[in-house]
């Protein structure tokens, strides 16, 4: 179980950049269900969810770069670029801001995630005060979703 809250960043930290990154290429090969092959750095992965905002089912499937390269040729809508920087939250030692800043067609766009391991803990969170906006529920801002935006 994925159990995520997601903002809108307008104002990120100064020192963003000085923290461990991932480069992520991602694709939507349906968006209802959500089915997406993903390259993180050097490792592929296929990703299946299920229907949710908060919380929704998760499931991760390693691939080999080649099988990863069909599967990206055959998806709908735009690829997602982004780099994903990991930034420790504060006050709490398992707690991770997943800082996505996007690039390509999304430039300039961010986006804060942290994952729970459960409901209450996601329910009582308190963001930092450089969190904008909180997108988890409108859904506006699922990367299944702004890869069908033209």
């Amino acid at each position: 179980m994925e159990i995520e809250r997601k903002y809108l960043v307008t104002n990120p930290p100064e020192n963003y950049k000085s923290y461990p990154y991932h480069f992520i290429e991602q694709g939507y090969l349906s968006t209802d269900p959500v089915v997406r092959v993903r390259k993180e750095d050097e490792t592929y992965i296929l990703t299946y969810k299920s229907k949710g905002l908060l919380a929704r089912e998760e499931y991760n499937l390693p691939l080999n770069e080649d099988s990863y390269k069909h599967l990206i040729s055959k998806t709908d809508g735009s690829i997602l670029t982004k780099k994903r920087y990991l930034i420790p939250m504060e006050h709490s030692a398992h707690l991770t801001i997943e800082l996505d800043v996007f690039e390509g067609q999304y430039e300039g766009l961010m986006l804060a995630e942290v994952e729970f391991e459960n409901l209450e803990e996601a329910h009582s969170f308190t963001p930092p005060s450089w969190f904008g906006k909180d997108v988890t529920l409108t859904g506006e801002y699922q990367n299944s979703r702004l890869s069908q935006i033209p």
